[in-house]
């Protein structure tokens, strides 16, 4: 018999509901042959009762009888198959864990190939057989081997999701859209499948490029601390030298105190020891005079004492020892020379440290110019915007939110929210003046308070020879009026500073401050007090030849 011959016995063979060899076989109306207890169950489900295949319907339940000689032929074609498939078993692979299993299988459970959607069951290459070759299960819709194919049948109507309801985003049967979704907007599945896969993959690639961005934040974080590290690495190797040579700078020191303090001890103690030398041999000599004085007196022999008398030897010289004193060396004063050189040396190396301190932070030299929206009205600009003077008369500029309406005040026009900047500001001729830095949203209106808490890091001079650090409290200032002022910001470290350019000494630092927003350099140049304080604030050029 031909391989034709024989796939359309198997196809007469097969029930097309449990797609195995009948069991029971009965035959309905429409003269459709299935296995009684699965039209059985397959009527017991459904209000109408229909043909599974062509679908005809029958108002009445047919009555059913098992043909008894189609169950004895369906029976050894059951057997004849059964043989076949346990030796076409043994080639296929056995489901492994996470692999689709064949439903059909008994015992090993072969590995799915396809799953029916209709069926809702899955199928190994034999059990698939009969959806590849029956005329009326090859209507049926296969895909790959999928689990829980009861998600893929619409709960309500029990059909095959196959629709998709724009409307209410979501997954419909064919009565769905007829019964539940009326007058709602539809597509196929795939049709929409295609357009989410698209959205999907536009996802995917935006989130990509958002990994790819993170990438590329992650590599310039580590160059920052990589940078860091580095810097904190040379400052941290400058610091150790800058602190040793300090450290051996107070052991030289101490050293030549405790010698010099040796030196006039064994002075004192020479001289001492010489007098006492001198005073010893003396006794000694007029021990020996008194020994022989004391043994003529004891002569009763008159002739003897006279001869012998004017025979003893003069008295040997001795020194008036009467204003002879051991002076104690002065030792006030030494500690305070030893410190006091101590302090000259570590001020030398201090101005050594701060002039590299002043020479590295001229480097962020920033770019400023001052904001004539800003400006006081009674502020005179220069063209250039790098000069700021006190005029004799208000003039009329328009009030705007910006502008500062009572003092005597302008700010930078460029802000910086970040990184390290520097500027320097003469204020050479000048009795009074103010410098610093201002959060952008700072108050500009009427009377203002200089302090951190304001958003003001500023120090000033007054009457000529004062100065304060606005810390609020203020802090007075012990030092020579400068002429240039240098002032640095280290956004990140929250640092604030300024500086005696001409002198390259430290003025006053506002550490651990927090900006939260946009910097700009701020500057007042003060009242002019009849012409005493006229000169301008004037933002110059760093001259790192310093």
């Amino acid at each position: 018999m031909s391989a034709g011959s024989n796939l359309r016995s198997a196809d007469q063979f097969l029930c097309s509901v449990c797609l195995d060899v009948f069991t029971d076989p009965v035959s309905i109306p429409c003269g459709h042959n299935f296995c009684k207890t699965c039209i059985t169950h397959f009527w017991d489900d459904n209000v109408l009762y229909k043909c599974p295949i062509c679908q005809e319907t029958f108002y009445t339940r047919p009555q059913l009888k098992v043909n008894t000689l189609f169950r004895e032929m369906f029976s050894e074609f059951r057997r004849e198959a059964q043989q076949k498939s346990s030796s076409s078993s043994s080639e296929q692979q056995a489901a492994e864990p996470g692999e689709v299993p064949c439903d059909v299988c008994t015992g090993t459970r072969l590995k799915a190939l396809k799953s029916c959607l209709v069926c809702l069951a899955s199928y190994c290459e034999t059990h698939l057989e009969p959806h590849l070759t029956m005329s009326g299960l090859k209507r049926h819709q296969l895909v790959e081997p999928v689990e829980n194919l009861e998600d893929r049948i619409c709960t309500k109507h029990d059909k095959p999701l196959e629709l998709f309801c724009k409307t209410d985003q979501t997954c419909v049967c064919m009565l769905c859209s007829v019964l539940d979704h009326k007058n709602h907007e539809f597509v196929p599945l795939r049709e929409e499948y295609e357009g989410k896969k698209a959205d999907l993959e536009k996802t995917e690639a935006e989130i990509q490029q958002m990994i790819q961005k993170r990438r590329l934040k992650i590599q310039e974080i580590r160059a920052s601390l990589k940078i860091s590290n580095d810097a904190a690495d040379r400052e941290k190797a400058e610091g150790v030298q800058v602190f040793t040579d300090l450290k051996e700078s107070v052991e030289r020191r101490l050293k030549e105190f405790v010698k010099e303090m040796e030196d006039k001890q064994k002075t004192a103690e020479k001289q001492a020891e010489d007098f006492i030398n001198d005073l010893e041999q003396e006794i000694c000599e007029l021990k020996k005079r008194s020994s022989e004085v004391e043994q003529l007196s004891r002569s009763e022999d008159h002739l003897h004492l006279l001869q012998r008398f004017s025979s003893l030897e003069d008295a040997p010289p001795t020194k008036n020892w009467t204003e002879v004193r051991v002076h104690p060396p002065s030792y006030e004063g030494t500690v305070v020379r030893a410190v006091d050189q101590l302090e000259k040396n570590l001020r030398e190396k201090m101005e050594k440290l701060f002039e590299a301190e002043l020479r590295r932070i001229q480097l962020y030299e920033a770019y400023v110019t001052l904001d004539p929206d800003t400006a006081s009205p009674w502020l005179i600009l220069s063209y250039d915007r790098k000069q700021v003077y006190l005029g004799d008369v208000k003039k009329n500029l328009p009030d705007n939110p910006e502008r500062f309406s009572y003092c005597v005040c302008v700010l930078g026009k460029q802000s910086f929210s970040s990184g390290r900047f520097y500027f320097e500001v003469q204020v050479k001729g000048k009795t009074e003046w103010t410098l610093g830095v201002a959060r952008e949203s700072v108050n500009r209106k009427g009377q203002i308070t200089l302090s951190p808490q304001n958003g003001y890091w500023t120090v000033w001079m007054r009457d000529g020879d004062v100065f304060e650090a606005n810390v609020g409290p203020s802090v007075h200032l012990h030092l020579s009026s400068p002429e240039k002022v240098g002032v640095f910001v280290d956004y990140e470290g929250g640092l604030v500073s300024f500086h005696d350019v001409d002198a390259a000494a430290l003025i006053y630092s506002f550490t651990g401050c927090s900006f939260g927003e946009e910097l700009h350099p701020f500057f007042s140049p003060e009242p002019n007090h009849g012409g005493k304080n006229s000169a301008p604030l004037i933002i110059c050029p760093v001259n790192q030849t310093v």
